[in-house]
């Protein structure tokens, strides 16, 4: 007779890899942790091959106000898995608002006029075209879904339960190595009436309130059931709700959007690359200007855009930055902000060891400059990341 063990086992448990993604997904995305949480579960299903045979890995519908993170989960989760955010199959719903074209995501059928010249956007090909040897998972992103024709939410109806497609020419698609995401804002004019009415109308995020996140959520999904049939938001594996982004949030994603534009300046081309760095009175200006309650993270983005981006790149087009400066950015009690060059050529060692600027042209700059010119700031988080 065999040994009865009784041991207790721990399901809440993720395995390295499902760690290693939710972690990377945490890092780029702020305030969506129950999204971060759904995403990583379905995944940590899929790595344990317990996932349903003959359907998607996952469908989600993500639902939120604009600016609140919904493409941008799918974007980061293409970051973590395959290194690149591009690595998504996207549908623009907003290209298929008529009934007739839906044949640009499937092709015409044979016998109709241009058949032979309309190339479908859904073919295995494409659906595959970022597998690797490792991970053989597709993204495949429905963007704004509410938008799309009846056409269009027929089509899915089939995709999001069988995972199979057939093509114009009747080739057959096989989706079961998908995870399928639509996004809507549908609710998002009655979610801002709720802000604004509950908190009045401010350029300040409200303070946290768990009861208004919860009218919130309520108020879209009860938006998304009066605008899609039961049948299909029964085939949603997971409905997700993006939380209104406090100012907290906000704080943390200028970190995140300027440490992009910091990368942005270092893969640039030619003998620009440099680095920046914004003082807290800046920082306090971006984020008072680029709050919107209204807009979300993209308005925090175009205040980056207007006030750091646009004159960084016309003090690099006038050659007042050169490769290797320390640029400070800062704004005053009057409120202007300055750009000011703290140290000439302090980082070009650094910078072609990690670039590999070519040219004898770089190594004589390189040899040439003099670091550490202008005051001393301390240690800067960026040059430490550089170094």
């Amino acid at each position: 007779m065999k040994n009865v063990v009784n041991t207790a086992l721990d399901p809440t448990l993720r395995s390295s890899d499902a760690q290693t993604f939710e972690v990377a997904l945490r890092r780029k995305i702020v305030g969506q942790d129950s999204a971060i949480e759904k995403v990583a579960e379905i995944y940590q299903m899929f790595l344990a091959g317990l996932n349903a045979p003959n359907r998607p890995i996952g469908n989600f519908l993500f639902l939120g106000p604009t600016g609140s993170g919904k493409t941008r989960v799918v974007e980061a989760m293409a970051e973590a898995m395959f290194g690149e955010s591009r690595a998504v199959v996207k549908v623009d719903c907003a290209e298929f608002q008529h009934s007739h074209e839906i044949a640009k995501l499937i092709g015409s059928p044979p016998g109709y006029l241009g058949h032979r010249e309309t190339h479908p956007l859904l073919t295995q090909e494409a659906l595959n075209q970022h597998h690797t040897d490792k991970l053989k998972l597709t993204l495949l992103l429905f963007d704004e879904i509410e938008k799309a024709s009846d056409a269009l939410w027929q089509l899915l109806l089939g995709i999001l339960d069988k995972a199979t497609l057939t093509l114009g020419d009747n080739r057959r698609v096989d989706l079961s190595q998908c995870m399928i995401f639509m996004t809507s804002n549908l609710g998002a004019g009655e979610m801002n009436d709720l802000i604004s009415g509950g908190f009045g109308f401010t350029q300040k995020p409200a303070a946290y309130d768990p009861k208004m996140d919860e009218k919130l959520n309520r108020t879209a999904v009860e938006a998304a059931r009066r605008k899609f049939s039961p049948e299909f938001m029964n085939r949603i594996d997971k409905t997700v709700v993006f939380n209104m982004l406090r100012s907290e949030h906000l704080e943390q994603i200028l970190e995140i959007e300027l440490g992009m534009v910091q990368q942005r300046i270092l893969q640039a081309t030619g003998n620009s690359q440099f680095v920046f760095s914004c003082t807290p009175s800046m920082k306090k200006f971006l984020l008072v200007e680029g709050t919107d309650a209204k807009y979300g993270a993209r308005h925090l983005k175009r205040s980056i855009e207007k006030n750091v981006v646009f004159p960084l790149a016309n003090l690099v087009a006038t050659s007042q930055v050169k490769l290797g400066d320390f640029i400070r950015i800062d704004r005053t009690p009057e409120g202007r902000v300055t750009f000011t060059k703290e140290a000439e050529g302090a980082l070009v060692p650094v910078l072609l060891e990690k670039y590999g600027q070519e040219g004898a042209a770089a190594t004589a700059a390189a040899r040439g400059t003099k670091a550490g010119r202008g005051k001393d700031f301390g240690p800067s988080p960026l040059l430490e990341k550089l170094g």
